[in-house]
């Protein structure tokens, strides 16, 4: 019997509950408190392994304050062409790559326009380079 791959919606549900999470700046343990299971389970919940009943998925809403329309991406804003994956993906998605968040949030505290413009133009240029 070979193993069950996640499922692309059990995955995209967890990838926004990692969003959700660390925008509140919860560890997987303090959500896994307030839930009542393991940091592994969240962990298991985020990668899609492992489903998420309604009831888990409404406390886990509650936790976040959010609506659990949004954990299920009903309210989500259309996909987009993803070029490292060459597959349509989540624009959420891109915030769960390592400093992705961070990054987004300092740039966001740049009011000059002119800055802003060089910093994603080096950026742009750098991921060019790296291709």
């Amino acid at each position: 019997m070979s193993a069950k791959s996640p499922d692309h919606i059990d995955m995209e549900v967890g990838q926004r509950i990692r969003i959700y999470r660390k925008t509140r700046g919860l560890s997987q343990t303090a959500l896994a408190d307030q839930l009542g299971v393991t940091f592994q389970q969240v962990q298991k919940y985020e990668n899609g392994r492992n489903r998420i009943g309604a009831g888990r998925l409404t406390r886990i809403a509650q936790v976040l304050d959010v609506p659990v329309a949004t954990l299920l991406g009903v309210s989500d804003i259309t996909k987009i062409k993803s070029s490292k994956r060459g597959k349509d993906s989540s624009p959420l998605e891109l915030l769960t790559v390592s400093g992705a968040l961070p990054l987004l949030r300092s740039y966001e505290r740049i009011n000059d326009g002119k800055i802003r413009r060089s910093i994603l133009d080096l950026v742009q240029s750098i991921a060019t380079l790296r291709r």
